[in-house]
């Protein structure tokens, strides 16, 4: 079960979609579930859903608002196409860590408005670029975040990268779970090591997870790196950190 949802933003109008299960009765725990660099498209309404299957109530945002509304990639087209990809670089490259503060301040503010969403703790899973939005955000919310996840994250823990994520894994007060592809060249193993390493200085309950075999995009449905076993494993890994947490 699924319905739009406008979240009202510093930058503008977020449209959103919210999903439970079909037999809900009342509020469920919350969940923000973001999307690869694709963006809002029906694979990933699929995971939503699931998730929401689970028991929880799923906030799903269009992260490109601020350029398009809906759906960005053409119907019968794919997210690598050389004609597409591009257009979702350049919304990509707006997302700044200023700009992702506010989105995050806009996502809890409509939690809490939306009668589907208990009150109190928080999840939040991002994948590909978003995974290190999921990082950033439980970090500027550790008082409300219980658990951030990333599954084929992006550049976590670049060296010469002021802004990345790993810059602020000290405030971190929830769980934290990744689940890494094998040889993925948006985040090596340098990378997955110098994250791993600030998460333990920091003094974060964390768990990452290196899923062999598997390349970038492997939960997303309609990539040709789609790994049927590595998507189902990240169900598991994600169901039970959202049991133990929420």
């Amino acid at each position: 079960m699924s319905r739009a949802l406008d979240l009202p933003a510093a930058d503008g109008t977020i449209d959103a979609h919210v999903f439970t299960p079909e037999n809900a009765d009342g509020p469920l725990p919350a969940v923000v579930l973001l999307t690869d660099i694709g963006g809002l498209r029906p694979c990933y309404r699929e995971k939503a859903q699931r998730i929401a299957d689970a028991g929880y109530a799923v906030l799903m945002p269009n992260i490109y608002y601020r350029d398009a509304a809906g759906e960005i990639v053409p119907a019968g087209q794919s997210f690598r196409d050389p004609d597409v990809r591009p257009t979702l670089v350049g919304y990509a490259g707006q997302l700044t860590p200023e700009a992702q503060s506010r989105d995050f301040a806009a996502w809890l503010a409509g939690l809490d408005a939306a009668p589907e969403f208990a009150e109190g703790k928080v999840a939040v899973v991002g994948y590909c670029l978003t995974g290190a939005f999921a990082l950033r955000m439980a970090a500027e919310h550790p008082e409300r975040i219980a658990a951030a996840a990333g599954f084929h994250s992006a550049n976590l823990a670049k060296a010469d990268d002021e802004h990345a994520p790993i810059n602020v894994v000290g405030n971190i007060a929830g769980r934290v779970y990744f689940g890494h592809a094998d040889k993925d060249e948006l985040l090596p193993a340098d990378q997955i090591t110098r994250l791993d390493e600030a998460l333990a200085s920091a003094g974060v309950h964390f768990t990452t997870e290196l899923y062999r075999g598997a390349a970038h995009g492997f939960t997303a449905k309609d990539a040709p790196s789609y790994n049927t076993e590595a998507d189902e494993l990240h169900y598991k890994r994600l169901l039970t950190l959202l049991e133990e947490t929420l």
